[in-house]
């Protein structure tokens, strides 16, 4: 029951980021995503982020190209897998910047073919769309970099206090 109930505090609070004022980009959606990777049951590791969108995306509203996010979070679950076999201050930065470079890359290939935006059908109206989401890119990245060291620091901080959560990565 704590397992869950701890679960169900990350969705919670993830979910609750995104709905307080904070700056375009900057959510902890692809930390807990990596999170859930290392630490979660395999079969929480796509519901847990999706749920923290899925809950907030009530409150703030759901638009086209959320499939192209919803999808990038669930990639970035299958790079947290991977990050589960292979711990490290650098393979977890590492996998943190891979998830924002895959975030980029998706949504905005998402938004490129969105017939709603004005981006041509081309290979140049690809680089456009790109180009233009240059600085969104880096509040992803300053954001995924902030909130996976916290979430990681936080979980390895309380493991040394809560024998509970000393747990191994596959069975929380």
């Amino acid at each position: 029951m704590a397992r869950y109930f701890f679960i169900f505090i990350l969705i919670l609070l993830a979910a609750l980021s995104r709905l307080l004022p904070h700056p375009p980009n900057v959510a902890p959606i692809t930390a807990l995503a990596l999170f859930g990777g290392v630490y979660l049951d395999k079969k929480h590791i796509f519901v847990v982020p999706i749920a923290a969108m899925l809950i907030s995306d009530y409150f703030l509203g759901f638009h086209s190209e959320m499939i192209w996010v919803y999808a990038s979070f669930s990639a970035i679950g299958l790079i947290g897998l991977w990050l589960r076999n292979h711990q490290g201050i650098l393979t977890t930065v590492g996998a943190t910047l891979v998830g924002s470079i895959l975030f980029f890359v998706v949504t905005n290939f998402g938004v490129w073919l969105s017939p709603f935006f004005m981006y041509s059908r081309d290979l140049s109206g690809l680089i456009q769309c790109y180009l233009a989401a240059i600085p969104f890119f880096k509040n992803t990245l300053l954001g995924d970099i902030f909130y996976v060291g916290m979430i990681f620091g936080v979980f390895e901080l309380a493991k040394r206090f809560i024998p509970s959560l000393n747990l191994k990565p596959n069975v929380l």
